[in-house]
């Protein structure tokens, strides 16, 4: 997906111009890929911009980094002002928020002891992850690349090293036709999408894997859980078998790009056609909360303007 600019990105406490937001060749991270980063979504509600789960967001940020030693100057709090006022700052009613923590620029090696830690919060428009299949259904291969494991790294924190294992289960999958990876973690056992989680249907009932089956706890995730039970659709979170894809009635990707996503065929096996019953109801009734239209999750909203 191409980056549309912003104006501005705010870099350790100041706001520059885009074109001036750089950092240095031997910036610690770029080599070693020591950096902890969020997706964040703004909508368009119909009471102006509005942030989904900020809070939440960068509270995993912050878990992040203390899990990694990692030094983060900024209170939660103080980061979602920081985030506010740059969209404003941008001018923009909808867009994706893209903070970064990263260990930058003293000298060569993997010692970080006497590295500083930096921090920047970058907006962008951003549309639909997977385009107009968003909405009719995406293909899906699984990988041969297994998902890392918590004797590895963790996968509970969204490092940009764990991403190169993301990627080449994204490039096979996209190499072979595919639009998307589904990992198996070291068991053999479901885990998630390169960058999203993954839920089943089965006879009426949602399920998902398990965080000790080496998948992110995201936030999305939680959210579809949560708006399921609400709506009196029974949620359970187990392992889950790779046959079960194949003979599941409806499968779906949740992540904060990906929002909800419809499977509609795994490894050349039909699912569904578009949305099955479930995922549309839950797609509809998340689009409904991230707009303002449900007063009963307006908690997860946190408006720009006010």
């Amino acid at each position: 997906m191409t980056v549309k600019s912003a104006k501005k990105v705010w870099m350790n406490g100041r706001y520059v111009n885009w074109e001036n937001a750089k950092v240095h060749i031997l910036t610690h991270a770029l080599h070693y890929g020591t950096a902890i980063f969020e997706g964040i979504r703004c909508y368009d509600t119909l009471s102006g911009p509005a942030v989904f789960r900020m809070k939440d967001h960068y509270e995993r940020l912050a878990g992040g980094a203390k899990t990694y030693q990692f030094e983060l100057d900024y209170s939660v709090d103080q980061l979602c002002k920081i985030t506010k006022e740059l969209i404003r700052k941008n001018n923009l009613k909808s867009c994706y928020i893209r903070p970064i923590c990263y260990v930058g620029y003293k000298t060569i090696g993997l010692d970080i002891r006497e590295a500083p830690f930096e921090l920047a919060v970058i907006t962008i428009p951003f549309g639909k992850y997977y385009g107009k299949k968003s909405e009719t259904g995406i293909s899906c291969k699984l990988s041969s690349w297994k998902r890392i494991d918590t004797e590895i790294l963790s996968p509970h924190v969204k490092a940009s090293a764990n991403y190169m294992n993301s990627i080449l289960a994204r490039k096979e999958a996209t190499d072979s036709g595919y639009d998307e990876a589904i990992m198996l973690n070291g068991q053999g056992r479901v885990a998630e999408g390169s960058a999203e989680n993954l839920f089943i249907v089965e006879n009426g009932v949602l399920v998902t894997p398990p965080v000790y089956e080496q998948v992110l706890k995201g936030i999305t995730r939680e959210s579809v859980m949560e708006i399921a039970r609400e709506m009196g659709i029974p949620v359970v979170e187990r392992p889950l078998l790779r046959d079960e894809l194949y003979t599941a009635e409806e499968v779906f990707l949740t992540g904060t790009a990906a929002e909800i996503t419809p499977v509609a065929e795994i490894d050349k096996r039909k699912i569904t056609k578009g949305k099955g019953p479930i995922t549309r109801e839950l797609h509809n009734a998340f689009f409904k909360i991230v707009q303002g239209k449900d007063e009963r999750f307006m908690k997860w909203l946190d408006h720009v303007n006010q």
